[in-house]
């Protein structure tokens, strides 16, 4: 089996790449290196069953070369920063949707099949169903949610005139070894530039799901193997709920830290699309047989550990 992982060289898809390989597939990772990195794959140098592309996905001739002849497409690339689409409107349309139109034309031309597609719970915007279930009908709070929202549409449009089948995960907060950016990589190198004072943006009390990678990557491979219709959706989460004041206080703890004040920027949502409060349903992938193993705290702890080694000290 060969697959194409788009992203391989982020922080989950670095995951998913070391995971197919364990499972006996031939993995080329596909990244353009944005927000990638080399030294996430670097281990796998000597590993005759994967190979390391640097591409991008707005190039269609560059997808159909490298989609050609692979059995599935894990495609985790993505433009995530919410923020910056409040400056560049085009930055979801061209790096999601675009990207992801291309790997479904090259799909069908080679006669590949199967996607799996990280999607995201920001499509659910404030949600009024909590926990949200898979069915919920969102109103976008974002141009990222937004942007994933009609990438999943799309997929599964195809899947009406092709032989395209389609998973997609629509992930809470995903934390672990390997994970620059969020929460914890922000509190982390705050606290290294002054172990006296932390910003948090908002009021603290912003409450997300955080699941372990190592959770996140077996729930994917768990829907795929165990889920057959053209379209399969699943929410991807850990039912423990943290606050972003509980995460501060977890991280300050890793780092060996006391007495440190912090500052609030002020209101229920650290920018503009930041959702308040995240909590999905994720009894449709549990009825598979998936369940996560690490809670959230144990996760955070996980992450900030690593942290402190990927950043200066203190």
């Amino acid at each position: 089996m060969e697959a194409l992982v788009t992203g391989g060289a982020g922080f989950i898809g670095s995951h998913v790449v070391d995971r197919l390989l364990e499972d006996g597939y031939e993995v080329q990772a596909l990244d353009n290196l944005s927000e990638g990195k080399l030294k996430n794959v670097a281990h796998l140098k000597d590993n005759p069953k994967f190979s390391m592309q640097e591409a991008d996905l707005k190039d269609a001739k560059a997808v159909e070369k490298l989609v050609a002849g692979k059995d599935a497409v894990f495609h985790l690339a993505a433009h995530a920063n919410i923020r910056t689409s409040l400056v560049d409107h085009t930055a979801d349309l061209n790096n999601n949707l675009i990207g992801t139109l291309n790997i479904l034309e090259a799909m069908v031309k080679h006669k590949v099949n199967d996607i799996v597609f990280a999607s995201t719970s920001a499509l659910y915007g404030e949600a009024a169903i909590k926990p949200t279930p898979e069915n919920y009908g969102p109103i976008q709070t974002s141009l990222y949610g937004a942007s994933k929202l009609a990438c999943e549409a799309f997929a599964e449009g195809f899947t009406e005139f092709s032989d395209v089948k389609f998973w997609a995960y629509r992930f809470s907060n995903v934390v672990g070894e390997r994970c620059r950016r969020g929460v914890i990589w922000d509190f982390v190198n705050k606290l290294k530039r002054n172990p006296h004072e932390l910003e948090i943006l908002g009021d603290g009390k912003q409450s997300k799901e955080y699941i372990y990678v190592g959770d996140c990557v077996e729930g994917i491979v768990t829907g795929y193997k165990k889920s057959h219709g053209k379209s399969n959706i699943f929410n991807l989460a850990v039912e423990d709920n943290k606050t972003v004041d509980q995460v501060a206080d977890i991280v300050i703890r890793e780092l060996g830290l006391s007495s440190v004040k912090r500052k609030y920027t002020g209101g229920p949502r650290g920018w503009i699309g930041d959702i308040p409060e995240v909590t999905l349903d994720i009894s449709k992938l549990k009825s598979l047989g998936w369940k996560p193993q690490i809670a959230a705290e144990q996760a955070i702890a996980r992450t900030a550990k690593w942290t402190a080694t990927e950043t200066k000290p203190i």
